[in-house]
């Protein structure tokens, strides 16, 4: 989690008074090494804040977890490829929510998590949960109010005509869970807002903000103008240097109903998509 300082202050206090963090937890990452200003790791509860520093806290990271932000309310973790959000009737375990909920239960034995969205099995990168049931029906009630970006990258196959644009669709889906789109305008309304940063030989790297959270909504819009996003191996086509789907949820921006503020939740691109563009 990134923060940027307004006002001059003692570290301990902002991040008591301005970032709402209990005494223990900044006791806690304090000791750990896990807060930066300015990318220099502090350790001083004291040392002194000026407007426009940047404070990162990045606490130690659980084996099975990468944890981007976690307060009393939500935790908020990087999923890697191939892993399931929540559990299936095939797969019980071996789910990002199992994985969160050990390690809530570890810390505190009655410890309860909710899931307030989800990614696709393919896809990594920010997921939000809530510790609560109550805050998970406030985030999910209030998705478009609170939910100020939802940002991707994907790389795609070929070259865009223009630079940016937005995409707009009818989604539906059939008997067999494929989703697609309906030229009579009968399904869900998908909007999805891109812009090339990046582009090789063969392939193109996008900035991609969604304006509604359609299922496989990114995938299938981008198969539709026959630019598939790589290692699609649904939606898409396949080759055999194709190691996963190059499709990474890299920011959240939300408003924390709780707290009052505003987040922004990041997650670096894997370096695997820096490889292959």
């Amino acid at each position: 989690m990134k923060q940027i300082v307004q006002s001059e202050i003692e570290l301990f206090s902002y991040l008591l008074n301005e970032l709402q963090l209990p005494r223990k937890k900044i006791k806690k990452l304090l000791t750990e090494g896990s807060i930066f200003v300015n990318n220099k790791k502090i350790t001083q509860y004291n040392f002194k804040l000026y407007p426009s520093m940047e404070v990162t806290i990045s606490p130690k990271k659980d084996k099975l977890l990468d944890i981007i932000y976690e307060d009393d309310y939500i935790i908020v973790v990087n999923k890697p490829a191939s892993l399931l959000t929540i559990a299936t009737t095939k797969e019980k375990e071996k789910t990002l929510y199992h994985y969160v909920s050990t390690y809530l239960k570890k810390k505190h034995k009655n410890s309860k998590v909710f899931i307030v969205h989800r990614l696709d099995r393919d896809t990594s990168g920010v997921v939000l949960f809530a510790k609560d049931y109550n805050v998970k029906k406030i985030f999910q009630d209030n998705w478009s109010k609170l939910v100020k970006i939802r940002a991707y990258q994907a790389i795609i196959e070929g070259h865009l005509p223009k630079n940016e644009g937005t995409l707009i669709n009818y989604l539906c889906e059939s008997k067999t869970n494929m989703v697609y789109v309906s030229n009579n305008k009968n399904g869900k309304q998908a909007i999805t807002n891109y812009k090339v940063i990046k582009e090789n030989k063969k392939y193109s790297l996008v900035d991609i903000n969604i304006e509604t959270g359609r299922k496989n909504q990114i995938r299938v819009q981008f198969s539709y103008i026959n630019h598939q996003i790589v290692g699609d191996k649904k939606y898409g086509k396949i080759t055999s240097t194709d190691t996963r789907l190059y499709l990474h949820a890299t920011k959240l921006v939300i408003f924390h109903p709780i707290l009052k503020k505003e987040l922004i939740l990041n997650s670096p691109l894997p370096n695997e998509f820096s490889k292959l563009i």
